[in-house]
């Protein structure tokens, strides 16, 4: 992916950053943003907020403390001594279906891992008892992220809006923070996961702030590889595996939409691979599964592996349509319309999939290493329908029912 040079106002907005379309054009790629004040992407303007932080970036680059070049071996030396070792990792969104796998994957391998995560009643232990370190940050509060960059090397950034969210929350107005941020802090490595196929997709709210991202990531200076996922196995296990076992209504479509599921195990050990390869800098790769599928195919797999039928209630693609428009009326349901926007392209015919020759290539992968969506959901049925036999026994053997 070219690279451009980085504009003299990078928080001048989506607008500003990814322009116009000649052809079909989206409110975000014309929409300037002003919540972010004038400045380089050597400093950290946030909103107002982040006078600390800008004045913090400033006077460690005139002390020199912050490298910006990574050398070939284990640790990145700053010129007035401070060293950042080439281990140190920082993922955000940790707590996610990828993110966790990111930070499980990266601790097996060696490296030494900070998990940002929001602060929450429920603290994320598990994290801790892997042998991650936890520090408290928010997108969303950009003040709360330079401290939690200190000492990093590369930042994997696997979060996401929450469903109660506005999409441009933490999709955009956070992911600018966090790239202003490790700009000035000297980040040397930024890996962002984006959605397959988002420039094709502008009318989807999300897919083109994924693509407005992409480009703003690829115009700050940062070293970057952008990584763009078709979908993840797990969302199928309640999507359709334990409905299907639990005789529930599955929801689906007949519409031939054709998505290349992958195990998210398997994006963590391709994206720490990514991490390492000097080949995947300043590239965006594509992960997809070893097969495209309907969401029919998934539901018949499941029936054929769990040993039963499935309660199928098929959704017109019109009502999707006409619930979105119908959403679009009111200000408050404006972010629900949006995701029935996305959820209209994912039931629409689309393939999301991509070859993965020359990325297994890059990588050095054996692409008989990934895992199948046959072995995938065959895995979870042998080890959900032994549990289901070992607790009737013992419902049995205690005489009473569970």
């Amino acid at each position: 992916m070219a690279t451009t040079s980085a504009p003299s106002t990078p928080a001048a907005g989506l607008g500003a950053h990814c322009g116009t379309r000649t052809r079909r054009r989206s409110v975000f790629a014309t929409r300037r943003c002003s919540l972010w004040g004038e400045g380089e992407f050597s400093e950290v303007s946030i909103g107002g907020r982040g006078v600390v932080a800008q004045e913090g970036a400033r006077s460690r680059s005139a002390r020199g403390v912050v490298s910006v070049r990574a050398d070939a071996g284990t640790m990145v030396a700053a010129t007035s001594g401070t060293r950042v070792r080439a281990t140190s990792v920082l993922v955000v969104g940790a707590t996610g279906t990828l993110g966790r796998q990111v930070v499980r994957r990266a601790l097996d391998e060696g490296y030494d891992v900070r998990c940002l995560v929001r602060p929450r009643p429920a603290p994320a232990d598990f994290l801790r008892d892997w042998g991650a370190t936890v520090v408290n940050g928010d997108l969303s509060k950009p003040e709360t992220l330079p401290a939690t960059l200190v000492g990093i090397h590369t930042i994997i950034d696997c979060a996401t809006g929450r469903p109660e969210e506005p999409i441009r929350t933490v999709d955009w107005d956070g992911k600018v923070a966090l790239i202003q941020c490790a700009k000035a802090m000297g980040i040397q490595k930024f890996i962002f996961f984006s959605i397959h196929n988002c420039d094709q997709h502008p009318e989807v709210p999300l897919m083109e702030i994924k693509r407005c991202t992409e480009k703003y990531i690829a115009d700050s200076g940062l070293n970057y590889t952008i990584i763009r996922l078709c979908g993840f196995m797990q969302g199928l296990i309640g999507q359709y595996a334990v409905p299907v076992l639990e005789d529930q209504a599955v929801w689906g479509t007949d519409a031939p939409t054709r998505i290349a599921y992958m195990d998210t195990q398997d994006v963590a050990r391709l994206t720490l691979m990514a991490l390492r390869n000097k080949k995947a800098d300043r590239k965006m790769l594509t992960f997809a599964g070893p097969r495209a599928w309907t969401t029919q195919e998934v539901i018949s797999l499941c029936e054929r592996l769990a040993g039963q039928d499935a309660k199928v209630t098929t959704v017109p693609l019109g009502i999707l349509k006409l619930a979105r428009l119908v959403t679009r009326f009111f200000q408050w349901t404006n972010d629900a319309a949006d995701r029935l926007t996305f959820s209209e392209i994912l039931t629409s015919d689309t393939v999301f999939s991509a070859p993965m020759a020359d990325t297994y290539s890059l990588l050095g992968v054996d692409p008989n290493e990934s895992t199948t969506l046959e072995k995938y959901l065959q895995e979870y049925y042998s080890q959900i329908l032994k549990k289901l036999k070992d607790l009737k026994a013992q419902s049995k053997q205690g005489q009473f029912y569970i």
